[in-house]
């Protein structure tokens, strides 16, 4: 089978996808919602597509051919943008299609007071996006199955990678140590996000699936882990009542669990940065935190 891949919402996360597919597909195609950015994404090796709330003629027709489709555009309260401009598309006029990809986030569950999370676990969303994204996951797997094709819905905890990590924010002089007792979070380099990914792909893996990494950890801790590779003193703990969080950020520390990858591993997919140590170690070495070249 020729793949071609599609990626609806090119950005982050869809670029280390597109090359990680690179060598196993004949077009890897992607959308922005910038035409300035088009030239960043065929650095990536993604032919660009321009979408914003309509499906435009050379979109439709690069679907016609697609066999993977990978979603990473977040929805809204109107719901998912991509299926409310494509479905009928992705319905009947893509012949060629044979897997689906949604990313999703961790944030779907909700707070568990620190417990350990599964993909069996009841959802519980806090926040408004992350109720969003739950109603857009539901509608992709209703959608898989009128169509008979596998969808694999894969949820993100907090993601880094070149550009986005401690060391840049140490770099930058923001890098700060919140601390709230008993808070722990899980991390996922956007390396993992490709390769596992690609993984689910390859097989085409249907169901829901934690992409994360296996070790939950206090926030400040990262900081602190960073700021001793990088020989420097680790900031100042502040209190997080004390921090001056925006409402998006106060939201992320509601909600605290240990989420489980387990499932992914049970397919076979290996973390290449397991937990941040030795993701951090890594990033140090080589430099490759920092920003991608665009």
């Amino acid at each position: 089978m020729t793949k071609k891949f599609f990626i609806f919402g090119a950005g982050y996360s869809g670029r280390a996808i597109a090359r990680e597919v690179a060598s196993e597909a004949a077009l890897v195609a992607g959308t922005t919602r910038s035409a300035g950015n088009a030239e960043r994404l065929k650095h990536a090796g993604i032919v660009p597509f321009l979408f914003q709330d309509t499906v435009s003629p050379d979109v439709k027709e690069a679907l016609a051919t697609t066999t993977h489709l990978i979603v990473s555009v977040a929805p809204d309260a109107a719901g998912d943008p991509v299926l409310i401009a494509a479905r009928e598309i992705i319905s009947g006029a893509m012949p060629a299609l044979k897997w689906i990809g949604y990313l999703s986030t961790v944030g779907v569950y909700g707070d568990h007071g620190g417990a350990w999370v599964d993909e069996t676990a009841p959802c519980d969303p806090v926040s408004d996006r992350s109720k969003q994204r739950l109603v857009a996951e539901n509608d992709w797997l209703q959608l898989g199955e009128e169509l008979g094709l596998p969808v694999a819905i894969i949820r993100l905890s907090g993601i880094y990678g070149p550009g986005r990590n401690p060391f840049c924010n140490l770099e930058a002089g923001k890098a700060r140590r919140i601390v709230k007792p008993g808070q722990v979070f899980n991390r996922i380099h956007v390396d993992d996000i490709a390769g596992a990914t690609a993984h689910l792909a390859r097989r085409f893996e249907t169901g829901i699936f934690n992409v994360t990494d296996d070790a939950p950890s206090p926030p400040q801790d990262v900081v602190a882990y960073a700021a001793a590779l990088a020989g420097q003193a680790a900031p100042p703990e502040v209190a997080f009542e004390d921090a001056g969080l925006s409402p998006m950020g106060r939201s992320f520390y509601g909600e605290c669990k240990r989420v489980s990858n387990a499932r992914l591993k049970s397919t076979g997919y290996r973390m290449r940065h397991p937990d941040y140590r030795a993701a951090l170690e890594t990033m140090w070495a080589d430099e490759s935190w920092r920003a991608e070249e665009s």
